[in-house]
């Protein structure tokens, strides 16, 4: 459940999983299960972490399997020129990540030229790891075996690059067999991310990098992409057709030197989802020859993705309304029109700046703090009906509900005096519909779960939170404003819940002592204020 989810990665941690993904949401970076890579080993759900569902006895909802859904609407595909094979083998390289087919993608070539009679060469080569590691098939296809003197495409000798994952496609093992003037690449604009997500939360995705690197090395022409893995997820329902997809692409493209029938044949020797594979194939195709008419195919889903781009780009005005109303369904009225009093303050104050920075940062985390994730606000975010709708549009079946929590009241600690999750049936659902009713106990005297010193920490931070920013505005000025600001985002850092919360709180407490050192050196001694 991504509201609930708090960001901190701390289920990457326990996992060392890539299919454990970040999320860009309203409220900031959260996680997701990428249903079609999961292995289904749950090391996720030791997350310290109450967001964790499991659906048992359901199945991934598949697509409409009367063929409803989205249509084609950019004519006959024409067959394209297949390139002419020389004296020199034809040398293809498929780069992607291991455990996703790329290795099958290098069969299927490989199984296709040997049906048309041609010389062939398969090599495939993994990075640190054959699941989630950098993975390269190397294809080398003569007019006859004769014809193929190597075992792997060389420096400069690739013909054509089948880039299923960006970071791949561009890294530097893949970029050595490139050279402008021969070389194509057809390319998967989705990336998936990489270790370096498990260990650091702020990861960027680097994958429109990795586009430009390419297109600087060979040429805008020479490099033909699209978002396969969006595409395989709603055309096929599920991205591990992104692939053949890629294939499909690329062929159409005219940059493969087999025909359609042999590469079918493969397909269909391969004997895994036949129909399913030469379905991709043929959507890769579309994709290739009509990319306006793919991309007004997909655009219900690009639209959704941008418009948390959008929202990111908001007036403070806005993004202040639309935490109001959350914390209205969190609490009251009455508590979030607290929240948009102080924010207002911070508003008109910035406003002589000129500068609304201090303002969003101010909106944003004095949101979070005050929307801390108590007993009463994960049981009210378990049982929205939102969130019970989101999981009927990804399963279907007779399946059950399971949660994955420790209640700070009942649930045992560990050797380490860290609280131990467990998993609760259905029955615990309709237990958090009741308990979400009483919100209203919240911080009062009959609140039995605000006695922690978790919660009081939480309650305790927003009153810090209040205080420091009023001491910040007391003194804002142009050449403070920067470190105000940095001040003022202290709370991003506070992320997760019990002693992974706490480990967090803790550094953040740190880094604030020595920020508002900073923020007292520098009145003390006007211009020398700086954000580090």
């Amino acid at each position: 459940n991504e509201l609930v989810c708090e960001g901190c990665g701390d289920c990457g941690v326990q996992s060392n999983c890539l299919s454990v993904e970040p999320l860009e949401t309203e409220f900031g970076r959260k996680r997701r299960i990428n249903q079609s890579t999961c292995n289904k080993d749950f090391s996720c759900v030791k997350g310290f972490c109450p967001s964790f569902v499991t659906v048992k006895g359901g199945q991934l909802r598949k697509k409409d399997r009367k063929g409803a859904g989205p249509q084609w609407s950019g004519g006959a595909l024409p067959r394209p020129a297949l390139p002419a094979l020389g004296d020199d083998a034809w040398g293809i390289v498929v780069a992607g990540v291991g455990g996703t087919g790329v290795i099958t993608i290098g069969q299927l070539l490989g199984m296709a030229a040997h049906i048309e009679g041609k010389g062939i060469v398969t090599q495939d080569a993994a990075g640190l790891a054959q699941k989630g590691g950098a993975t390269w098939s190397h294809v080398l296809i003569g007019a006859s075996q004769d014809h193929i003197r190597t075992t792997r495409v060389g420096a400069a000798s690739a013909d054509l690059v089948i880039g299923c994952d960006p970071i791949v496609a561009a890294g530097k093992e893949t970029l050595q067999r490139l050279r402008a003037g021969r070389s194509h690449v057809a390319l998967n604009t989705s990336a998936t991310p990489t270790a370096g997500f498990v260990r650091n939360t702020e990861w960027q995705n680097p994958a429109q990098a990795c586009v430009d690197s390419l297109v600087q090395t060979l040429g805008d022409e020479a490099v033909g992409r699209f978002d396969a893995e969006a595409a395989s997820t709603r055309l096929m329902g599920d991205s591990i057709y992104t692939n053949p997809m890629m294939l499909g692409y690329a062929w159409q493209k005219g940059w493969v030197p087999l025909g359609e029938e042999a590469l079918m044949r493969a397909i269909e020797l391969n004997a895994v989802q036949v129909e399913k594979n030469r379905q991709a194939f043929e959507w890769g195709r579309r994709a290739a020859h009509d990319p306006k008419a793919m991309a007004a195919l997909l655009a219900p889903a690009a639209q959704q993705a941008q418009v948390i781009e959008f929202r990111k780009r908001d007036t403070v005005e806005a993004l202040v309304a639309r935490r109001v109303e959350f914390l209205t369904g969190y609490q009251n009225a009455a508590y979030a029109g607290t929240y948009k009093a102080f924010v207002e303050q911070v508003r008109q104050a910035e406003s002589r700046l000129g500068k609304t920075s201090l303002s969003e940062a101010v909106a944003r985390y004095l949101f979070k703090l005050m929307a801390y994730k108590d007993e009463y606000e994960v049981a009210r975010l378990h049982t929205d009906p939102a969130f019970r709708a989101k999981i009927a549009e990804q399963f279907e079946g007779n399946y059950e509900l399971h949660l994955h929590l420790a209640p700070p009241l009942i649930a045992r600690k560990n050797e380490k005096g860290e609280l131990v999750k467990q998993q609760y049936g259905p029955w615990m659902l309709k237990a958090m519909g009741v308990l979400a009713k009483f919100k209203g106990l919240r911080g009062t005297a009959l609140d039995i779960f605000g006695r922690t010193d978790e919660r009081r920490m939480e309650r305790a931070l927003i009153e810090q939170y209040r205080a420091d920013v009023q001491a910040l505005l007391a003194g804002l000025n142009a050449d403070n404003h920067a470190l105000a600001l940095e001040i003022a985002s202290l709370p991003e850092q506070i992320r997760g819940f019990g002693h992974v919360k706490e480990r967090h709180y803790r550094a953040a407490q740190l880094r604030r002592q020595t920020l508002l050192a900073r923020w007292a050196d520098a009145a003390a001694q006007p211009g020398q204020a700086r954000a580090a």
